[in-house]
């Protein structure tokens, strides 16, 4: 960690922990036919695309999960809530790992977000912790539906690097995910894959 001035980190499964079987589930139950091919964490349906990214609204997003489910009928609140069951929770210490972080190095979030995930996700911390936001722990926290780009795209690397004037050698990726490690490769950035079993906490521990 010598040479690491800033750390950007993923927010699913690094500080806020999903089960993306749980959705599996959730969406079995809906009636949608071939989950595996419609949503998973490698691949996924052109849909999630394009609410990631913003391009459609809340609205337009549980109006093409009625089409897959093939049920005009189901509501909103019963869209919103499978949706939302992959939504777990912070992982427990990280808010002081991240304020610890933020003292040490130029800190930033970058999370592959949709609308319905978001205020989900923001009710759950004014509710559970006090907070307004995520912006505390970070010097900015960025999420993809209000950029209007989402990882693994190369442009949202590009585009947190020249922002705020990072330079890829100096700074470590931290993300679940391969295919976003494999672009911040591309782009000299230093990476991490966190993979299932192993904790922000424990990895940091070990680069120390």
């Amino acid at each position: 960690m010598q040479n690491i001035k800033n750390i950007i980190l993923d927010y699913g499964n690094v500080l806020f922990d999903i089960d993306f079987a749980v959705l599996r589930q959730s969406f079995i139950d809906l009636g949608i036919k071939d989950v595996d091919e419609f949503y998973g964490h490698r691949a996924q349906h052109a849909l999630f695309d394009a609410f990631d990214k913003g391009i459609i609204t809340a609205a337009q997003f549980r109006h093409e999960i009625r089409k897959a489910a093939r049920n005009e009928t189901l509501p909103d609140e019963a869209i919103d809530a499978a949706w939302n069951s992959l939504l777990l929770g912070v992982r427990p210490g990280h808010h002081e790992l991240l304020l610890e972080l933020k003292k040490q190095y130029r800190t930033f979030l970058l999370s592959n977000n949709n609308e319905i995930h978001y205020r989900w996700i923001m009710a759950y911390l004014k509710r559970e912790f006090g907070l307004t936001d995520n912006s505390a722990f970070f010097e900015k926290d960025y999420y993809s539906h209000l950029l209007g780009m989402r990882k693994p795209d190369k442009e949202i690397f590009e585009f947190v690097l020249q922002t705020h004037g990072l330079l890829p050698a100096q700074t470590l990726f931290i993300d679940d995910s391969p295919q976003h490690i494999d672009t911040a490769k591309a782009l000299g950035i230093q990476t991490h894959l966190l993979l299932p079993g192993d904790t922000l906490p424990a990895f940091l521990s070990r680069m120390r």
